[in-house]
């Protein structure tokens, strides 16, 4: 069966640090696009942070540049979101998705994204 699954997630105060992890299941494919997304309550689901696991290529949103690091597991189907320097807006559950890299057309586009998790949740107190 396809899908996703992180781990991860937890509770720290502002500046704290946490390291998400996602993997890939099912059939194993030749390169990946793999993503992290988050939904505050009441708001939208956002991009985080995009990795290609092709050739490594990332992309973040405005608000973690600098404080968030996507990488790629040693294995093609795996990959962590270390988030360093937490605040509170970072608050949310955060979803791991991942997609065959052809069908990829690169950005926060959520419909290229055919594998999504459950949903780990990220809480950070002041």
């Amino acid at each position: 069966q396809v899908g996703v699954v992180e781990s991860g997630g937890g509770s720290v105060q502002t500046g704290g640090a946490l390291r998400l992890s996602c993997a890939a299941s099912g059939y194993i494919y030749s390169a990946y696009c793999m993503g992290w997304f988050r939904q505050a309550p009441g708001k939208e689901r956002e991009g985080v942070a995009i990795i290609y696991t092709g050739d490594g290529t990332t992309y973040y949103t405005d608000s973690v540049q600098g404080r968030f690091a996507i990488s790629q597991g040693n294995a093609k189907n795996t990959n962590y979101l270390q988030m360093n320097s937490l605040n509170p807006e970072d608050t949310a559950m955060y979803y791991c998705a991942a997609a065959p890299l052809t069908y990829c057309s690169g950005g926060f586009s959520e419909t290229d994204f055919s594998m999504w998790g459950q949903g780990t949740q990220v809480t950070v107190s002041s």
